[in-house]
């Protein structure tokens, strides 16, 4: 019997972290989940908590990260993802993109472990082309209000390439474009969500601007699957990993009403600062290197996730708060 291969999941009981530990554990591995639950909630993964295979550590990976045993493999997806909580922490977001990295890195090298880093389509900021390929190096407003996410996540790129280069560590970097399914945050202040959240509660639909912005939405299987493929594969550069199938936010507003049967309005809000008008990804490197596309279709992912979403307790389909962003 060959013994397990360990893997540290940091930002485990976040939505994309704790849909990576379900796929490691099915996987055979030996997970250590770690969090400091500042946006993270333990019921994403309480049915992992009475398996042998599953550990947890609270902790903020922004201070030093001790881990003992053997360690194979680094997840960092630690990290404010939603425009409400980078702007309500703008300096944990930045702490967690910078000093948790660097940290992390360093225990990598000391493990010898591979480590893949969760960063996001947002290093292309406000894009001048679509579809955005990896070559692309990004219209960014380093201090605008998105700034300290996006500064933040193309820094983790940054010290990732040099620890690999510098000192041949074994790196990989994932580019997330927008992901939705069970487990997302009801008000986390994506569209998505905010979207289905308003149709539930009988409210309109709002958008920024005319709605005539781009998305393109990858189901949370489809992007887990690439992550697993990216983590195994040689490759060291950055890879995007997204759906290319492209909506407008009004279009993508007229879907959710449909979906939901109800008959809201599509109402009309000031567009915010920086925010993007297209975002596409290529996945030419993705469909070359890994072999992977996304296979979940829109309309079939949104039936999984508004079930998932109507399944939550009453108060917090409920509760609003209105400051949210075409992400």
């Amino acid at each position: 019997m060959t013994e397990r291969k360990r893997i540290l999941i940091t930002g485990a009981a976040g939505f994309l972290g704790s849909h990576l530990c379900d796929r490691f554990i099915k996987e055979d591995y030996h997970v250590i989940g770690m969090d400091n639950l500042i946006t993270g909630d333990l019921r994403n993964i309480e049915h992992l908590f009475k398996l042998e295979n599953f550990e947890f550590y609270n902790h903020d990976v922004s201070k030093f990260v001790y881990v003992p045993g053997e360690l194979h493999y680094i997840l960092h997806f630690a990290s404010p993802a939603s425009p409400i909580d980078y702007l309500k922490i703008p300096i944990q977001t930045l702490k967690v993109g910078s000093l948790g990295t660097h940290n992390l890195l360093g225990l990598a090298r000391n493990k010898k472990a591979r480590m893949l880093i969760a960063s996001t389509s947002e290093v292309y900021g406000d894009p001048n082309i679509n579809p955005q390929p990896e070559e692309y190096w990004g219209n960014v407003n380093p201090v605008g209000p998105r700034g300290v996410y996006d500064e933040a996540k193309r820094f983790q790129e940054a010290i990732t390439m040099a620890y690999h280069t510098f000192h041949g560590l074994e790196t990989r970097i994932v580019r997330i474009f927008n992901t939705y399914g069970p487990r997302m945050r009801l008000n986390d202040g994506r569209v998505l969500p905010a979207f289905i959240g308003q149709a539930l509660r009988g409210e309109p639909l709002t958008m920024f601007g005319d709605g005539s912005q781009t998305r393109s939405f990858c189901y949370v299987d489809d992007l887990i699957e690439g992550i697993y493929r990216l983590l195994h594969s040689d490759y060291a550069q950055p890879v995007n990993i997204g759906n290319p199938d492209e909506i407008t936010i009004k279009q993508f507003g007229e879907e959710i009403i449909k979906l939901t049967g109800t008959n809201q309005e599509l109402i009309s809000l000031p567009l915010p600062t920086d925010d993007p008008k297209q975002r596409r990804p290529d996945i030419t490197k993705a469909k070359a290197i890994l072999g992977w596309e996304p296979k979940v279709s829109r309309s079939e992912g949104l039936k999984i996730t508004l079930e998932y979403f109507k399944s939550l307790p009453e108060h917090e389909i409920n509760h609003k708060d209105f400051t949210y962003y075409n992400k």
